[in-house]
C-alpha cells in the first residue's frame, strides 16, 4: 500500500517564487527583444507581434523546462 503524501509547503513557495521571478524576467526580454528586433529592421507592427509571440514561445518552453528542473530538486510532497 502506497502511503499518502503531504504538500511540502515550503518547497512550494520556493518553487512558486522562483517561477514568477525568472518568469516576469523571461517573458520582459521575449516582448521587449521582439519589439527591439521589428523596429531595428523597420518592419512593421505587425511582424513585432509575431516575433514577440514566438519568443514568448520560447519563453514559454524555457519556463516548463526551469519547472521539470525545480521540481526535481525540490519535491512538492512528501511521505506522511
Amino acid at each position: 500500500m502506497s502511503k499518502p503524501t503531504r504538500t511540502n509547503w515550503r518547497n512550494l513557495l520556493t518553487v512558486v517564487s522562483i517561477m514568477i521571478l525568472i518568469g516576469t524576467e523571461v517573458f520582459g526580454v521575449a516582448l521587449s527583444g521582439g519589439w527591439a528586433l521589428a523596429g531595428l529592421f523597420d518592419l512593421g507592427p505587425i511582424v513585432a507581434y509575431v516575433l514577440m509571440g514566438l519568443f514568448s514561445l520560447l519563453a514559454l518552453y524555457a519556463l516548463v523546462a526551469l519547472w521539470r528542473q525545480c521540481v526535481a530538486v525540490e519535491p512538492l510532497t512528501k511521505r506522511a
